[in-house]
C-alpha cells in the first residue's frame, strides 16, 4: 500500500475495496451468491479504475477512467442500498457512507480536470 500513501483517492478506494471484500464474504456465507458477485465486482472495480487512471495517456483519458470509476460507485451504492433495505440481508450503512465520500472526491477531481482541460483548449485556440 506504500504507493497509495500520498494519493487520497487511491488510498480510500483501496481501503473501500477491502471493506467490500469483507462484506461480500458475509453475503457469500449467507448463500447470496449473485448479489455477492455483483457487489464484489462493482465495489472493487472503483479502485482498479482509479489505479488505472494514474497511467492515463492524456487528461481526457484520465477523466474517462475516473468517470468509469464514478459509474462503478453508483452501481455499488445501488447494491449496498438493496442490502440495507432488505430484511433478509445484513445492513452496512457505513459502506454506503464511504461510497458517497468516494463519489464526492471523484466528482471534484473530474470537475477540476474538465475545467483545466477547457482552460487549456481556450488558451491553445488564442
Amino acid at each position: 500500500m506504500n504507493t497509495y500513501s500520498e494519493n487520497i483517492i487511491l488510498q480510500r478506494s483501496f481501503k473501500f475495496a477491502l471493506l467490500i471484500i469483507d462484506y461480500t464474504e458475509i453475503l457469500h456465507e449467507l448463500k447470496k451468491f449473485n448479489l455477492s458477485k455483483q457487489l464484489f465486482r462493482s465495489g472493487t472495480s472503483i479502485g482498479a479504475n482509479i489505479a488505472e487512471s494514474q497511467n492515463a495517456e492524456s487528461l481526457n483519458d484520465f477523466i474517462h477512467k475516473l468517470k468509469i470509476a464514478a459509474k462503478e460507485v453508483e452501481e455499488t451504492i445501488y447494491w449496498l442500498s438493496l442490502c440495507n433495505e432488505s430484511k433478509h440481508l445484513p445492513e452496512n450503512y457505513s459502506l454506503v457512507e464511504n461510497a458517497i465520500e468516494l463519489r464526492k472526491i471523484l466528482t471534484s477531481i473530474i470537475a477540476k480536470c474538465k475545467l483545466r482541460n477547457s482552460t487549456t483548449k481556450k488558451s491553445e485556440s488564442v
